[in-house]
């Protein structure tokens, strides 16, 4: 069966938490990839580059949703406080029948009330500001990433390509998962409780 990750844009995106799980997922025979922007056309990352949006936030929410993957950066830290955005992605993610974040991305799904009752991780420096989000959060401070069921967070960056490897071969198999990385010439962290980061930003 053919999945479909949707992936959210926004002005200020980390361009690894979107570009790398994008790479591996490229590399999946049977998942495609789209990018929902808040209107088509260019979105301005963290690092200056531009990507195109191909939906709108509006084409995205009309349709089913498979998996959406919601990025992080430092345009997270203004999309917390966006209503507008906040209500779109709560409706959103709750049709999907994945719900995947990189770095602060999980921040913005704990704002948006879908991380209620999960456990959840992000990115170690933004870590104290993510777990001021959600009610029932249970906020992992040392882990590479987190599956709980339907939702899947990495911490901080580079992590989302140790995430998305999981991904791939939760979806796809492992054999899948060791061919996307073999054309990616990556070495991934296949050991989600694996997180040296978390001791050298004093979480533990």
């Amino acid at each position: 069966m053919n999945r479909l990750v949707s992936i959210v844009l926004f002005e200020g995106f980390e361009v690894l938490d979107v570009f790398g799980p994008a790479e591996l997922l490229s590399h999946a025979s049977g998942i495609e990839i789209e990018f929902a922007g808040p209107s088509s056309g260019l979105v301005r990352s963290a690092q200056g580059v531009r990507v195109e949006s191909t939906l709108t936030y509006a084409d995205l929410s009309c349709g089913d949703i498979d998996i959406l993957l919601v990025p992080g950066g430092p345009g997270t830290r203004a999309l917390v406080d966006d209503e507008s955005f906040i209500s779109w992605l709560s409706a959103t993610g709750a049709k999907a029948q994945l719900v995947t974040s990189v770095c602060t991305g999980s921040a913005l799904l704990a704002r948006a009330g879908l991380l209620e009752g999960y456990r959840a991780t992000g990115n170690k420096v933004a870590f104290e500001w993510a777990r001021t989000f959600g009610q029932t959060v249970a906020w992992q401070p040392e882990a590479r990433w987190v599956e709980d069921r339907d939702r899947w967070t990495s911490s901080g960056v580079a992590a989302g390509m140790d995430m998305t490897a999981a991904l791939i071969a939760s979806l796809c198999g492992t054999e899948a998962r060791d061919r996307a990385l073999a054309k990616a010439e990556y070495t991934a962290n296949t050991d989600s409780d694996s997180d040296p980061f978390a001791a050298l930003t004093s979480l533990l």
